[in-house]
């Protein structure tokens, strides 16, 4: 038991002295912290009081002699330096001593507080002083700066100057006013040079302001000016007075082409060129070559839309004879079968989809005739140009061409109903005639009795041949009962003409066999009773029978027997 306490006494010693340890070594870390914190702001403060404004302050005093209004500004800044140096450091001073008091005294949560605080006021005091070294940097590099500015603009003077003169004839009558704009930028460089003897730096930065203005936009007007030169005084004039030669020779073949405005626009961009070049001759040269450009643009493009004029009507001319010839042959088909609709209507069974197509193709036709009256009245009165007319005629062929695509669906529909009924009455003739031949075959050879599967068959015939032609007298012929009726007719009639030669073949082998095996009578009494029994089915009308009877018999004597009658049924 002495011993459990003692080990739990050692380990709540051990952790206290761990625990001390680790607070000893805590508060060591934030002591250093706040140190190297307070360390820091020193380093800015000291910063701050390095600026070099009293050295940028001397530089100006010097350039700024006989300047009273300089002098008066100088004097302003090195007061608003000393306020900082001596006022505004001097109370961060204060706070830094006071920070070491707090950090001594180990009051770690104020001493946090304070140093916020004197951060802010070094930032403040950091901006003010920045502002102010760059209020006097402005003035004590200003004559650096400006010379600069201006040997740069002076190079870029130089540089248009030469361009101007080296393309001078590019610029007509306006090479005088690009001249007289050069000089004025001459003059301002001399007054530049006076104001800096002055060291009157306000009045030299209006001058690099306006010099830097002049000579952009004096590059603009070198650059630009010999285009705009050449647009208004040879490509817009030679490009109008050729749209204007083309429009009149289009006017004299008949061509309409109101629609273009061509003189309306050529009036208009007359007066438009003459005030861009009212404003250019006062070097005023904001959106002048677009302008001029685009005007150019669009004349440019009239000569396409004479050209397409000109395509199309020889298209239009060459298309439209073959369209009128189909129109007429159209209208003759049309015509024709709306005409004869009520007569179709009496002689066949039409359905109400046909009749429907019938009429809605007469009124579809009815329009596109008026449509085609309209466009070639605008082309005799020539109100219309010809490639409208071309959209128009291309559109009445796609349309009379769809329309008579479904006509003919509806005439190959008429037309399969009168092919029907011309084919049922050629088909009745071949039935009748097959029937003809099934009678004349029948007595062809001297049946010693006509089966009652014959006359049946016969009568299923006659009726049917009836029914084919009562169809016919109908009217309207109901096309689907007459197909019907004639394919029945057909094949009852073919089915007597092959029952009718079945039955004479087989009563012909029937006879030719029993006639043949009469000769093995007295032979074998077998076989003669086997052709008795044929012989009575023979004259009873069933000949099949009588010829297996036959056969059967004689395949007593010979087995090859029906081998040796081929010759026989052949003949």
């Amino acid at each position: 038991m002495y011993e459990q306490y003692l080990i739990i006494g050692s380990a709540i010693a051990i952790a206290l002295v761990i625990t001390i340890i680790i607070l000893h070594f805590v508060k060591k870390a934030e002591n250093k912290y706040y140190k190297n914190k307070i360390k820091d702001l020193e380093i800015q403060r000291n910063m701050i009081a390095s600026t070099p404004v009293l050295v940028e302050l001397s530089k100006v005093e010097s350039i700024t002699k006989n300047n009273d209004l300089m002098e008066e500004k100088c004097n302003k800044w090195q007061d608003r330096f000393i306020h900082i140096k001596e006022k505004r450091l001097s109370n961060v001073d204060d706070m830094l001593i006071e920070l070491d008091t707090f950090l001594e005294d180990k009051d770690y949560k104020n001493c946090g507080a304070r140093i916020a605080k004197v951060e802010l006021e070094i930032y403040k005091i950091r901006e003010a002083a920045n502002k102010l070294l760059g209020e006097v940097r402005e003035v004590s590099t200003s004559e650096n700066k400006f010379r600069e500015n201006v040997t740069k603009l002076k190079s870029r003077y130089r540089a248009v100057n030469q361009a101007f003169k080296y393309h001078l004839d590019s610029y007509g009558d306006l090479a005088e006013a690009v001249e007289l704009q050069l000089e004025n930028i001459e003059n301002r460089f001399v007054d530049f040079e006076m104001v800096m003897e002055r060291t009157d730096y306000g009045e030299a930065v209006k001058i690099v302001s306006v010099l830097t203005t002049m000579i952009d936009h004096i590059e603009i007007v070198v650059r630009e000016l010999p285009d705009i030169m050449r647009l208004a005084n040879k490509s817009l004039p030679d490009t109008m007075n050729e749209i204007e030669e083309n429009y009149n020779e289009l006017i004299e073949e008949k061509y309409s082409l109101d629609y273009l405005n061509i003189e309306y626009n050529l009036k208009e961009s007359k007066k438009n060129i003459d005030i861009i070049m009212s404003n250019v001759k006062k070097l005023n040269l904001e959106n002048a070559k677009a302008d001029l450009e685009g005007i150019l643009s669009f004349f440019q493009s009239l000569f396409v839309d004479f050209e397409k004029e000109r395509l199309s009507k020889k298209v239009y001319l060459d298309e439209l004879a073959p369209f009128e010839e189909k129109l007429n042959k159209v209208n003759t088909q049309v015509t024709s079968v709306f005409e004869s609709l009520d007569k179709l209507k009496g002689t066949y069974n039409l359905r109400e989809q046909d009749i429907n197509d019938i009429e809605d193709a007469n009124k579809l036709l009815v329009v596109i005739n008026d449509d085609y009256r309209k466009m070639t009245l605008k082309d005799s009165n020539r109100v219309a140009p010809y490639t409208l007319l071309y959209e128009e005629l291309e559109s009445l062929t796609n349309r009379l061409d769809e329309m008579d695509d479904n006509f003919n669906i509806t005439l190959k529909s008429l037309g399969n109903m009168y092919d029907d009924e011309e084919r049922a009455k050629e088909q009745l003739v071949e039935i009748e005639e097959f029937l003809e031949k099934s009678k004349k075959n029948i007595y062809s050879y001297k049946l010693p009795v006509i089966t009652e599967e014959y006359f049946i068959q016969l009568e299923e015939s006659n009726d049917s041949i009836k029914e084919v032609r009562k169809e016919l007298d109908k009217k309207p012929i109901e096309i689907r009962t007459l197909n019907t009726r004639v394919d029945t007719a057909r094949d009852l009639v073919l089915k007597l003409y092959n029952t009718t030669n079945e039955m004479i073949k087989m009563a012909k082998m029937a006879e030719a066999s029993i006639v043949y095996g009469n000769r093995y009578r007295s032979f074998y009494k077998e076989v003669d009773r086997g052709l008795k029994t044929a012989e009575d089915k023979f004259f009873s009308g069933n000949y099949k029978l009588a010829f297996d009877t036959t056969i059967k018999s004689l395949q007593l004597v010979d087995k090859n027997i029906k081998d040796k009658l081929k010759d026989i049924y052949s003949e």
